[in-house]
């Protein structure tokens, strides 16, 4: 009875993962009730992979003007994830065995980074991305630190790969080379990071359930 309570008590740490795979569906749906749009081609029936970026889909109106139908589920979509990536960064530190500074510099500095990109879909984007941008690099930082130390040397090279693809896009977005490729480079760097956090989550929910049975 005891084993079972823990086990199931451990379940909560699988939340961030059904939230993610949640957002990925909602975002689909977001995507398919797009009336069209696009900076590159305002008057572009539906979604465009290649050339709508993921923002488009939280903003109420498209380039062209039309009610954006699919802002609901975008929107919803955001705020799932979010609500997942605060889960899994509060219990982060416990993938780690050994305690120090930066496990409360990672938890304390990803969670403020999504509180704040919750905000994307009231306006200021470029703002809001900044301010996100500065604390999410902070805890990501802290959190390879960790990851190196306790010799998780995959997730330490993926984490930092989609570091620089994060920093490829920022690049692009401020400096405007090569800006018609950056909607496809977001939705890789967005792919990347996804499956680095899931990775991240299933270690995380694994070691907690063996230092139990241990």
């Amino acid at each position: 009875m005891k084993s079972n309570f823990w086990h199931n008590r451990n379940i909560v740490l699988l939340f961030p993962v059904f939230g993610m795979i949640l957002f990925v569906l909602l975002y689909i749906l977001a995507a398919l009730a797009y009336p069209g749009g696009s900076y590159t081609n305002p008057n572009h029936d539906a979604f465009s992979f290649w050339n709508n970026y993921l923002c488009d889909l939280l903003d109420t109106y498209t380039v062209s003007g039309v009610l954006n139908s699919g802002r609901i589920f975008a929107r919803l979509a955001l705020l799932v994830l979010c609500l997942s990536l605060i889960l899994l960064w509060y219990h982060l530190p416990k993938l780690f065995s050994s305690k120090n500074k930066y496990h409360r510099i990672m938890q304390i500095s990803g969670i403020i980074s999504l509180g704040i990109t919750l905000l994307l879909s009231d306006g200021n984007h470029d703002l809001i991305v900044r301010i996100a941008g500065v604390f999410g690099v902070i805890a990501l930082l802290a959190t390879f630190v960790e990851l190196f130390k306790a010799k998780f040397y995959f997730l330490f090279s993926l984490g930092i790969f989609c570091l620089i693809i994060f920093f490829i896009n920022y690049y692009i977005y401020e400096t405007g080379v090569y800006i018609g490729i950056l909607p496809i480079i977001q939705k890789v760097t967005f792919a990347g990071f996804i499956c680095w956090f899931l990775l991240l989550n299933i270690l995380l929910y694994r070691k907690q359930n063996t230092v139990f049975e241990l």
